[in-house]
């Protein structure tokens, strides 16, 4: 079936709801994993389906497949706190996050489906004269860069977000902070719904439930890959897994400079809207936002302990939930809901790898870390580029493997959350 195109009434919706949401037009086909295709992308989150749309639409390549080992978006896109933002210090990291805020903008009309994409603003909050001061000279290079941020006094702050604590007597007083009023958040299912609709709609395979088991190699480069449902050749493959890219690559005989952790959020019971804006510390190494629901979505640093684990842990929550009282008191009442964890891949200068791996025919990728949700309209245009024309996209070119041989490295892991 194709995409979906009608628009459904309330009392439609209703009665779906009555006969136990039989009556749907299936938004894409669950496909049966055909012998060969011209590109096969392994990973069925938010970069491996937004790449095969772009394959198809901006290149022609149609003749492509997405396979995912369990369902679509079931990985890290759907296990994220669904920040989107392009304030980084670096002009490489820069360009390509503020190509990937440029898309979001645009991307429920192209995709005919609502991402629910909120530019409420992010502000970073500082807490010392020296913290500001830090702050002023990080915002002066993003602007630079291009970025839109704003350095704001303390008033502006509390005007913005007035539940956070004015007390100048505490430990965390707020004393400033920058803002990007461009950026926000997004449905997280919804990016990789819409994503999957309208690739599957240019005639790309989605094929779910099918895990790779192998690679078969022949004379240095990649002619298939052995699966759970059978064998699959391809004259390009893209790896798109997020936390288990170094699994992948040990599969294809190489290794990767990557470490998986887990990255813990919460979110709390819903309440009426008391938050406008995303809202971040470094300090405290906590950020908070509140959904369209109305629960206040939560989440911290990294838990530098290597983990598969799609699950957090007592410490971590401990940790957030306390430094999101000390910065919003009337928090302190509310109860958590539910914790999650998702992997996250985190390279030696964290930022991403983007490129030819050192198998020909196979191509990563990976390395996103914490900043895997925000850049997917980016990452999707600068992979399809990439396995379409074998050759970079400038603004993907300083990511490659090899920068990691000449020392060109992008070490965006100066800011306390990565978010």
């Amino acid at each position: 079936m194709n995409a979906v195109k009608k628009h459904y009434s309330g009392w439609s919706v209703l009665q779906e709801g009555l006969r136990g949401q039989t009556g749907w037009t299936k938004a894409w086909h669950d496909r049966d994993p055909a012998p060969r295709y011209d590109v096969v992308i392994i990973g069925g989150g938010g970069h491996g389906l937004a790449t095969a749309y772009y394959l198809a639409r901006t290149h022609g390549i149609t003749r492509a497949a997405v396979i995912e080992k369990g369902w679509i978006g079931g990985g890290n896109t759907g296990r994220n706190t669904t920040i989107i933002r392009s304030n980084y210090f670096y002009p490489e990291s820069a360009a390509l996050y503020d190509l990937s805020v440029s898309l979001y903008e645009g991307l429920s009309r192209e995709l005919n489906y609502n991402i629910m994409f909120s530019q409420r603003g992010m502000i970073e909050v500082a807490h010392s004269e020296a913290e500001l001061e830090m702050m002023c000279r990080a915002a002066n290079s993003m602007r630079i860069n291009g970025v839109d941020i704003e350095i704001i006094d303390r008033a502006e702050v509390l005007r913005l977000a007035p539940l956070l604590a004015a007390d100048l007597n505490v430990r965390w007083p707020v004393l400033g902070g920058q803002i990007q009023r461009r950026a926000g958040v997004a449905r997280h299912d919804a990016v990789a719904w819409g994503y999957a609709r309208a690739a599957d709609s240019l005639g790309v395979h989605i094929i779910q439930n099918c895990e790779v088991n192998g690679f078969e190699i022949d004379r240095g480069r990649v002619t298939a890959i052995e699966t759970s449902r059978g064998r699959i050749a391809a004259d390009r493959f893209g790896m798109a897994v997020a936390g288990h890219s170094s699994v992948l690559a040990g599969l294809a005989g190489f290794a990767l400079p990557l470490q998986s952790y887990t990255l813990q959020a919460m979110v709390s019971e819903p309440v009426k809207p008391c938050l406008d804006v995303v809202v971040a510390s470094s300090s405290h190494g906590a950020y908070v936002s509140q959904s369209d629901k109305g629960e206040l979505v939560m989440g911290g640093n990294l838990d530098r302990c290597p983990s598969y684990a799609q699950r957090g842990n007592f410490p971590v929550t401990q940790s957030v939930v306390a430094s999101l009282i000390e910065m919003f008191p009337p928090f302190a009442s509310l109860k958590l809901m539910r914790q999650w964890g998702g992997i996250v891949d985190t390279s030696p200068d964290n930022s991403p790898i983007l490129g030819p791996s050192p198998v020909e025919g196979l191509y990563l990728n990976c390395g996103w870390g914490t900043g895997g949700f925000k850049a997917i309209p980016a990452g999707g245009t600068l992979f399809a580029h990439i396995l379409a024309t074998g050759q970079h996209h400038p603004i993907s070119a300083p990511f490659d493997l090899e920068r990691f041989d000449t020392g060109a490295t992008i070490d965006e892991g100066h800011a306390g959350v990565a978010h």
